[in-house]
């Protein structure tokens, strides 16, 4: 279980804090996708839960020990795919295990298995710039996936993509986690990503962020079994959970005060 337990974020001495009063937890199994405006501190959230920056309060924790900074139970995706262009893809998914001092043959082997996990089981010899975004986003997740993490932190992986790409690999990343039982979050700008890949919707207001709430929803497993996602988006549920959290998040500020 990874728990924010009341976290607060300030980077300005005497400035407006960036979250107040946060409390999140993920279980293994879960998909909790995080939306809200600009300046909503999404992005901070979790790079607290990356161990990246650490809270001003609160705590963030794993099974009941603090996180202290980055570790191998958290993968993050990021937007830019962040691969290295002078490695093929092979041995990009397999550099965290060229970290751990982990043999040649074996991690070759390790990242050949990921590649076929992600469907790319001929592109390991390939170059970084022979491939599409499609094609870098999903080594970018095998690389991720190479530390057998018990979570997944996703910073809009798919906001560099054109739509039909962004379709089809939001079924992909559903697969994935629904194949790996790792824990999820995801950070994402688009309501309708966020409703068809999460069990849960969280969303946080602005100046500063914070929950305003958090919505259990069923989409992303409809389709796993197996009901297109257009179909899932022209029903009257999707339509009416996406005029909610529309409308909670462009509620004014005044409102979120109150």
């Amino acid at each position: 279980m990874l728990t924010l337990s009341n976290i607060g974020l300030d980077y300005a001495t005497g400035g407006l804090p960036v979250l107040s009063g946060i409390n999140l937890s993920l279980a293994k199994g879960e998909f909790v996708a995080i939306i809200g405006r600009s300046g909503s501190g999404k992005t901070s959230l979790l790079n607290i839960a990356a161990g990246f920056v650490q809270p001003t309060s609160g705590i963030a924790s794993i099974d009941g020990r603090p996180i202290t900074g980055p570790g191998r139970d958290r993968a993050v995706v990021f937007q830019d795919d962040a691969l290295y262009p002078w490695l093929d893809a092979r041995e990009n998914v397999a550099f965290p295990l060229k970290l751990r001092g982990i043999s040649h043959k074996v991690r070759a082997a390790a990242a050949d298995t990921l590649l076929d996990l992600v469907g790319l089981p001929d592109a390991g010899h390939r170059k970084i710039w022979e491939l599409s975004g499609g094609m870098r986003q999903r080594i970018g997740i095998a690389r991720a996936l190479a530390s057998e993490p018990q979570f997944l932190l996703l910073d809009e992986p798919l906001g560099a993509l054109d739509a039909l790409t962004r379709t089809n690999m939001q079924s992909f990343l559903l697969d994935m986690w629904s194949r790996t039982g790792t824990g999820a979050m995801l950070i994402t700008h688009s309501i309708d990503e966020a409703l068809s890949l999460a069990t849960r919707v969280v969303v946080l207001a602005p100046s500063p962020g914070r929950i305003i709430a958090d919505i259990p929803v069923d989409f992303g497993r409809r389709h796993l079994a197996g009901t297109p996602l257009a179909a899932l988006q022209s029903e009257n549920a999707f339509k009416a959970a996406h005029a909610r959290l529309t409308a909670l998040i462009q509620q004014p500020a005044a409102e979120f005060a109150a």
